[in-house]
C-alpha cells in the first residue's frame, strides 16, 4: 500500500486527503478507505486513478492522484 492525496472538492483553498493506495503498475493505483461524510473527494475509493508526484510550497514531494485510469 502506498499513500495518495486526492483533491477535496468544494473547499475555499486547495486541500488534500491522504488515502491508502494498492499499487497496480505503470503509474496507476486502486484507491481505498472510506470518504468521511463531511468530505467530497475528487476521486472514490475502489476508482483506478493515475498519480504523479508533486512537489508543494514546503518542497515535500508526494504522490498526488490526477486523473482514472483503467485497470
Amino acid at each position: 500500500m502506498v499513500e495518495i492525496l486526492v483533491a477535496l472538492l468544494d473547499e475555499a483553498v486547495d486541500c488534500w486527503r491522504p488515502v491508502d493506495a494498492e499499487e497496480l503498475g505503470s503509474g496507476l493505483y486502486r484507491l481505498r478507505g472510506v470518504v468521511p461524510e463531511d468530505e467530497g473527494w475528487e476521486y472514490q475509493p475502489g476508482e483506478v486513478v493515475k498519480a504523479e508526484e508533486k512537489v508543494f510550497l514546503d518542497g515535500e514531494k508526494r504522490l498526488v492522484a490526477t486523473g482514472l485510469g483503467a485497470a
